[in-house]
């Protein structure tokens, strides 16, 4: 394909300005179609972002000629039956995170795609950003030596509105699923795969039926031990975002959500990196997809490696025996 066409089933929030746009800014892309089940809304987005096509029906997107590629942006409930349309059509697929609801859900999506032979891709993009680039650089040049241990902090005070992602019908869980997912993905993108995890998970603040707290351990098949703690019922002085990687000769600590630079400890002292992400945060991701379809390169987030993500979820929550 000379030029990749992009429909986006359900043009929300994040494709306003993490995402949608950047379709239309990369090369060799171009966004042709959009839908959304309000019709309205989909029209006004069509509009503003100067999208020739709009649906409110997800069938008529998918059976769309001028359509190759098929980004779902829905939330996680929806993924795998929207998925599954898809790759029957035969086109590629890009999917938000987490995957699915469940590890069950994101196996059955990747072996749906195996078999029909159409690429499978997930918006993990953080495996595409320069600080978390940066991060994979220092660890593989051996700037901290041996990695021995990793640690994962995420705690916010309670979100003063709440919506589906915190609904395990529509989200998988709570927030764990939503923020964690990008965490623990990109740690296997760093260390390679998570082969052990176990974890306890509670409700402590009663504010909504989904886990509000979830701690964890785990095993890189490396070796690297790890943990975490993810807590979205504390107070703001207690607010905490952070990865911090140890090895034998230093440590690199650096955040997940926030606006903070990458810090890299060794006896040598401490350096700083502060490095940007750019407008549109899934561009560089969609980039590498654009590219992997045109038959140049290799995308780093798959279905594959997102599934594995889904597995580590699951088996910190319990969820598999």
């Amino acid at each position: 394909m000379q030029t990749i066409r992009w429909g986006i089933i359900g043009c929300g929030d994040v494709t306003e300005v993490k995402s949608g746009p950047a379709f239309q800014k990369i090369q060799h892309s171009e966004l042709v179609a959009v839908m959304r089940r309000n019709g309205a809304k989909a029209q006004d987005y069509a509009q503003r972002h100067q999208v020739p096509t709009w649906y409110d029906k997800a069938e008529d997107l998918i059976n769309d000629p001028k359509v190759d590629a098929v980004y779902i942006a829905t939330p996680p409930s929806s993924h795998a039956a929207y998925a599954r349309q898809v790759v029957a059509a035969g086109k590629a697929v890009y999917v938000e995170k987490p995957m699915a609801l469940s590890y069950q859900e994101s196996q059955a999506m990747l072996e749906a795609s195996q078999q029909a032979q159409v690429p499978l891709f997930v918006a993990y993009y953080r495996r595409c950003l320069p600080s978390f680039l940066k991060v994979k650089e220092l660890v593989e040049a051996g700037a901290i030596g041996k990695v021995r241990y990793v640690n994962v902090q995420l705690c916010q005070p309670p979100k003063p509105s709440l919506d589906w992602r915190v609904r395990p019908e529509i989200a998988g869980g709570g927030l764990f699923f939503d923020l964690a997912a990008h965490q623990l993905d990109f740690l296997d993108y760093l260390l390679g795969p998570i082969e052990s995890a176990a974890g306890q998970a509670a409700n402590q603040a009663g504010l909504y039926a989904a886990e509000d707290i979830v701690t964890a351990q785990f095993r890189f098949r490396s070796g690297v031990l790890g943990s975490g703690v993810w807590c979205f019922s504390v107070a703001e002085q207690q607010r905490k975002d952070f990865t911090e990687v140890v090895g034998s000769l230093g440590a690199i600590r650096f955040p997940s959500f926030r606006d903070e630079p990458v810090v890299l400890e060794t006896k040598a002292g401490v350096q700083q990196f502060s490095l940007p992400n750019p407008p549109h945060v899934q561009q560089p991701l969609i980039q590498t997809i654009v590219d992997e379809l045109r038959g140049h390169g290799q995308c780093p987030s798959t279905g594959e490696s997102a599934a594995r993500t889904a597995w580590v979820m699951d088996q910190i929550m319990g969820r598999l025996e």
